[in-house]
């Protein structure tokens, strides 16, 4: 497959990752073209085992850099949400999002890996370029800051279940809901 053939077909699916990284369609489409840009600089040369796997890898790479400059801070509107929310319950998937918007860039680009894109420990420690430690720490810590910001929710029960799971009762799968 060619490096323009793969674009097509994957790049819907990188934007939505990044839209969960940070917060704003736009900045999701500057983040997705920069790591389409990237890895079409390397398509040829690089040894890829799974160009989507290398694709999501660059994608959450770039978005922790990008943090790291502060320019994902910046906001180029009031408006907060570009799009009506395709939810079931609206109201919740907004408190979703914004609850996820205030974690660090690294806890979040984690949580979305783990639970949005279905990856083990191991996928979204390779994906970041970090341990499978720190994957474990990241993704404790940034579950428990999510129930602190979402503490007027009931807790989310006994560990692997709830948030963690994707199957919530009170909200159903994280990926329907984000």
């Amino acid at each position: 497959m060619g490096f323009e053939e793969f674009a097509r077909s994957r790049q819907a699916h990188l934007r939505r990752a990044a839209y969960l990284l940070c917060g704003d369609w736009h900045l999701a489409e500057d983040l997705t073209q920069t790591a389409l840009a990237k890895l079409y600089a390397v398509w040829r040369s690089a040894r890829m085992d799974s160009p989507d796997g290398y694709a999501r890898r660059v994608l959450y790479r770039t978005f922790v850099d990008e943090t790291r400059r502060r320019r994902w801070w910046e906001r180029p509107s009031a408006d907060w949400y570009d799009v009506a929310a395709p939810s079931k319950d609206p109201d919740l998937r907004l408190t979703l999002l914004d609850a996820l918007r205030q974690l660090p860039a690294r806890s979040r680009a984690v949580l979305v890996l783990r639970f949005w894109e279905d990856q083990s420990v191991e996928e979204t420690a390779a994906a970041l370029g970090c341990s499978a430690g720190t994957v474990k720490s990241q993704t404790s810590r940034g579950l428990a800051a999510l129930r602190h910001i979402l503490g007027d929710l009931p807790p989310a029960g006994p560990v692997g279940s709830g948030v963690g799971t994707g199957t919530d009762s009170r909200t159903g799968s994280l990926k329907e809901e984000w």
